[in-house]
């Protein structure tokens, strides 16, 4: 739901948005903002349910999550969530054990 003004404008053939789309109450409203970024060209890759993933459009990549209550659903989608982006790293030739920029989150006095 957060496309409005500057993301929007990055979209093109070579951005690829990934969408996480529980059939819910707003999964009508995602399903909005994946047709603007798919009227720009942008692939998408969408995290759905069973249900969602029977209502989206053609031309998407689907990856299916189990069906859950709404409130475990963000620990169900993380989990798919976490491997694409290993995956994505992995492939780019990161290196996933010790990421660049990381700053120490506890500081010694």
């Amino acid at each position: 739901g957060e496309l409005k003004h500057g993301p929007i404008a990055l979209i093109d053939e070579a951005t690829p948005v990934i969408v996480i789309a529980p059939s819910d109450a707003l999964y009508e409203k995602t399903m909005s903002n994946m047709s603007e970024v798919m009227a720009r060209g942008g692939p998408i890759i969408l995290f759905t349910d069973a249900q969602g993933a029977e209502n989206a459009p053609a031309g998407v990549k689907v990856i299916i999550v189990p069906t859950c209550d709404p409130l475990v659903a963000p620990l169900v989608f993380s989990a798919p969530i976490q491997l694409l982006a290993y995956h994505v790293a992995v492939q780019k030739g990161a290196d996933v054990d010790q990421p660049r920029n990381l700053a120490k989150s506890v500081t010694v006095e």
